[in-house]
């Protein structure tokens, strides 16, 4: 009897263990596919946008937006060798529809299934793709621009949101993903751009990202209700001396390899998700600061670390110092199994540092070469994907069951914050050092 009852014990841990993996590699393909548009966008619609340039000089003044970084600035007599236009006007026209979609969907986005809004981002990456790849005006090319930013903004907090339905681990899977589609990203549009395809039919090929997403949703997820935040279940919700033991530091690996509670909830007023709004500040203020040092670097300083003895040109330095900060990002989001970081403040007060040590940088031009600033750049990205994968682990963890998937997706306006307010000061800063 003892040996009869082993079997269907063992094959039930082993499917719950490929369940768990199967989750877990298709958050990881969720958090790839959904950054991907977003990534390899702008780098096409410079290359369309200038083509549309040579094509039709009435179109100069709003292509200039989007002139290629690496290449000089002839006109210009500043010591400085910078574009016109700081390269945070493209970024801010690439965050603005993710940073609106992050502040208002949350307090809506709950009516609508989770299926619909996966179709609904699919839908926003494939029109963005097609939209660039036949672009004949640089208005569609800004759409196109568009549509993978709404695309990304709203994929981001409702994947967020139904991790709180999966094991914890599934964060795993979707930071390492996200930071995986930055290097994917630039790189697949480079090699096919270097191996002599055109722009056009680069984008045309990445339309298989789209269809991976679902895929990665319909097909690799477990099934959950279409409506999760309002299923009720007879079982009563943990009493306090469950809850304590959940909460004990020596169950934390038990906690964490195990299903996921019952959740007995229903839709929050308005009054309740302003209460949680608030309890997130502790956590959305470190990733907005962390984010807006990041960014502030990226596209306000690193055009202007340029050392012309360098070994490598304008451009070769500013696309390595682009791998790199991928490489970074893509490492720290992927260590959340190893390191967990529960005081993201510090995280913030180091990036800071790395923008005041790089602003001086560019101020004095005291740095003898590249090989410093591409140290920099790494520790720069690791440092912001750790503060984004360990911001998210911590909410869902310490937040309570029903406010859990409201939290998780409000908390994903901390980043585009952060990146939006870097890219307006990016302006100033750029003005200033290339009028010297």
């Amino acid at each position: 009897m003892e040996h009869a009852d082993a079997g269907p014990a063992a094959r039930g841990l082993c499917f719950r263990c490929f369940g768990q993996w199967c989750n877990l590699t298709g958050f990881w393909f969720l958090g790839l596919c959904n950054n991907f548009a977003y990534v390899v966008m702008l780098s096409a619609a410079h290359d369309i946008l200038k083509r549309q340039e040579s094509n039709n000089s009435t179109a100069s003044a709003t292509v200039s937006l989007a002139v290629d970084v690496g290449g000089g600035n002839s006109s210009n007599s500043s010591i400085y060798d910078c574009n016109p236009v700081s390269t945070g006007a493209v970024l801010l026209a690439d965050i603005l529809p993710t940073l609106v979609i992050k502040v208002c969907a949350p307090f809506f986005v709950h009516y609508l299934p989770y299926g619909v809004r996966v179709v609904f981002c699919v839908a926003m990456a494939t029109a963005s793709f097609l939209l660039v790849s036949f672009s004949s005006a640089v208005w569609m090319s800004i759409l196109g621009v568009i549509f993978a930013s709404i695309s990304a903004g709203l994929g981001e907090l409702s994947f967020l949101a139904l991790s709180v339905f999966f094991n914890r681990n599934v964060l795993e899977g979707w930071g390492s993903g996200t930071g995986a589609a930055g290097v994917a990203g630039a790189l697949l549009y480079s090699v096919l751009i270097q191996a002599g395809l055109s722009p056009r039919n680069t984008l045309l090929i990445m339309l298989v990202v789209p269809l991976l997403m679902l895929v990665s949703y319909f097909g690799l997820l477990v099934p959950v209700s279409p409506f999760p935040q309002w299923r009720r279940e007879e079982a009563a919700a943990p009493n306090s001396e469950e809850r304590q033991q959940l909460m004990d530091g020596s169950e934390e690996e038990e906690e964490e390899n195990s299903a996921p509670e019952t959740r007995i909830s229903g839709a929050l007023s308005l009054t309740e998700k302003l209460h949680i709004v608030r309890g997130l500040v502790k956590f959305v203020l470190p990733l907005g600061l962390v984010y807006f040092a990041e960014y502030f670097i990226n596209q306000g300083l690193m055009e202007l670390l340029f050392f012309p003895n360098f070994s490598l040109s304008h451009a070769e330095q500013y696309r390595w110092y682009q791998v790199l900060y991928q490489v970074g990002v893509l490492a720290s989001r992927s260590s959340l199994r190893c390191v967990k970081i529960r005081k993201i403040w510090i995280l913030s007060l180091l990036q800071v540092v790395n923008a005041v040590i790089l602003l001086v940088a560019v101020a004095y031009q005291f740095l003898p070469n590249a090989w410093f600033v591409f140290a920099v750049i790494l520790y720069e990205g690791l440092l912001g994907g750790a503060a984004y994968v360990n911001t998210f682990y911590f909410i869902s963890k310490e937040t309570e069951d029903r406010h859990r998937e409201f939290a998780m997706a409000a908390a994903s306006v901390g980043d585009s914050v952060g990146i939006a307010v870097a890219a307006l000061t990016a302006f100033p800063a750029h003005r200033y050092f290339c009028s010297l």
